[in-house]
């Protein structure tokens, strides 16, 4: 601290200085006027302290700065000495200097040793006091300082310590008090209680009033399509306050990008200034909506020349989910790998187990639809397509060993190679056997043999057959019997309408009801029982439907004729002739002799 020191100090009777050295006696004339100037000067002083009393601010001047501090003459019989730090300022340098007028607080007229109590800094205070007071009942605005966060609010700097309530501080509520420290802020005087010492202030009233005046100006310029300058004030979930002056407008999630945005806060901050449109405004309830994206081109615009269709482009994986992921092309632009387009021949349960979210990823254009803003991408066409190769592999008739993944109603699964299955129909698993469900064969797991019937690459399908690993029963059984041949089997079931014989393992033949006997048959039973063997004659052949028709009433039919081409085979020893023997065999049938 630098301070300027004056060692020449006037002298006014007891003092706080020094006595000055004595001189030789003056004249008697001279001394006489001195002695009248004097009391005239005392008188004068006895006034002066008579007008000022205790605790008031008067006006004094500087007239010497000492170490011991700054010497100030008020008037009074006697100066009053205040410490130098009270004349301070903020960067440590004394404020005043010999000669200035410096208000000054008087604590005592006169203590007990003859001195006058002066204090520069309770002056200060009690200026800043009145002028609070004023400013409470004007109405005008104060500047403080954010000291502190307190409980309830903030400690503000006013020249005085003063409280600012959490409800004042905006006009919004302020999440982080502990942020404003150091901030200077304008403020109204709500409450003041001097004696107290208790001040409350508001800025929030200062804010609103401000506001006032400039909705009004923001609200006279709003209209849809207007480009205007904003702050970002808010950021929910669904989007953020843009204050436009006055005038809070929403920023829907939505509008904010062309792109895909998670959450509000990946594109702005709060206190970011901006440059929206108006979307959409209401001078009835004052609503405004505002965009953001809308500042850019739309980038679906002229997309299709861009992507066109069997194009192979480059994106980023932004989502998944269980029926595809999500690919952005570029900031807006994004399409869509279903499941089905991610891999030729591996099952995928999930997207995330060939793609993952962030990762880069090739991709071809499958199709693109820019009115629905949808386009279409396969990941798998960016390889060569297995199935273009499977016929020169697994060529009609080739045998394949593999496992039997999936068993359902109309047939079984079974692997040919990895991620790639053929189906065995239910009818292509067995010549004879009448299977009503393909379980009855085959078990998931099992490990079959099975014919390449045909392969359609177009639609990835491979067809399969176990019976084809055997001949055809049923072709070598017709190949081996015509029309008319007398066969043997045995009756396995009887109906109504007639019964079943099985002439071989697998093979059947229907001896209908009307064909048991001439005359007209109710109960087949009467004739045939099951697991009786029987011989009948076929009298009809279905290939195509596996059809064999047996007759039981041929056989009876035929018996004479039969009979007699026996006899013709072997010639009695007793005839001479064919011819006799021929005439014999015709009497005995006429005689119905047996």
């Amino acid at each position: 601290m630098s301070v300027e020191v004056d060692n020449t100090l006037p002298h006014k009777g007891s003092g706080p200085t020094e006595p000055a050295a004595q001189t030789a006696p003056e004249p008697a004339a001279q001394q006489g006027e001195d002695e009248g100037s004097f009391e005239s000067l005392l008188e004068a002083y006895e006034q002066r302290a008579q007008t000022f009393s205790e605790g008031e601010v008067i006006k004094g001047k500087v007239i010497a700065i000492t170490a011991g501090g700054v010497i100030v003459d008020v008037g009074f019989k006697s100066e009053g000495i205040i410490p130098a730090e009270q004349f301070m300022d903020d960067q440590g340098k004394l404020s005043v200097k010999v000669g200035d007028s410096v208000d000054v607080f008087l604590e005592q007229t006169e203590n007990a040793n003859g001195y006058v109590v002066l204090s520069r800094e309770k002056a200060e205070r009690m200026k800043i006091w009145d002028e609070i007071e004023r400013a409470y009942r004007d109405g005008s605005v104060v500047k403080g300082r954010v000291i502190e966060r307190i409980k309830g609010g903030l400690a503000v700097d006013i020249g005085v310590r003063a409280f600012l309530p959490g409800s004042q501080i905006d006009l919004r509520p302020v999440r982080n008090l502990d942020s404003l420290r150091g901030e200077e802020f304008e403020m109204r005087v709500i409450k003041v209680n001097k004696k107290r010492g208790n001040i409350v202030l508001s800025r929030k009233a200062v804010l609103e009033e401000s506001m006032k005046e400039e909705k009004a100006k923001t609200l006279e310029e709003l209209e849809e399509g207007k480009v205007m300058e904003g702050v970002v004030k808010n950021i929910t979930d669904y989007g953020a306050f843009i204050d436009l002056g006055g005038v809070d407008g929403l920023l829907h999630i939505t509008d904010m990008s062309w792109g895909r945005v998670n959450h509000p806060s990946e594109v702005l901050s709060v206190g970011d200034k901006i440059t929206v449109k108006v979307i959409k405004f209401s001078r009835e309830d004052g609503r405004v909506s505002l965009g953001y994206k809308q500042m850019t081109e739309d980038p679906w615009l002229h997309a299709d020349m861009r992507y066109p269709k069997n194009m192979r482009v480059q994106g980023k994986v932004v989502s998944l989910t269980d029926y595809g992921a999500f690919v952005e092309l570029e900031p807006g632009i994004e399409g869509l790998i279903h499941i089905s387009e991610m891999t030729w021949n591996k099952r995928v349960k999930h997207p995330s187990k060939i793609v993952t979210v962030g990762s880069p990823v090739a991709v071809v254009v499958l199709d693109i639809d820019t009115e629905s803003r949808r386009i279409s991408l396969g990941l798998k066409q960016t390889e060569p397509n297995p199935w273009d190769e499977l016929e020169s592999r697994y060529a009609p008739g080739t045998v394949i060993t593999g496992k039997v993944r999936n068993v359902t109603d109309f047939g079984a699964f079974v692997e040919v190679e990895e991620g790639i299955d053929g189906l065995v129909h239910v009818s292509d698993i067995s010549w004879t056997k009448r299977i009503k469900h393909p379980s009855e064969v085959l078990k998931k797991g099992d490990e079959v043999q099975a014919v390449v019937l045909s392969i359609d690459a177009a639609n990835q399908k491979l067809s399969l057959g176990i019976k084809q690993l055997e001949p055809d029963r049923w072709e070598t059984w017709f190949s081996h019997h015509n029309l008319g041949d007398v066969v043997r089997g045995k009756v396995v079931r009887m109906t109504n309408f007639g019964a079943f014989i099985e002439l071989e393992e697998g093979i059947e033949g229907l001896c209908h009801v009307s064909e048991l006997d001439e005359k007209h048959v109710e109960k087949p039973t009467e004739f045939l029982n099951v697991g009786q063997e029987v011989e009948m004659r076929v009298i009809k052949l279905n290939l195509q439907e596996k059809k064999i028709g047996l007759s039981l009433k041929a056989m009876k039919e035929e018996e004479p004729r039969l009979e007699f081409t026996s006899y013709m085979a072997s010639p009695d020893s007793g005839s001479s002739t064919m011819a006799e023997r021929l005439g014999d065999q015709l009497q005995r049938l006429r005689r119905g002799d047996s």
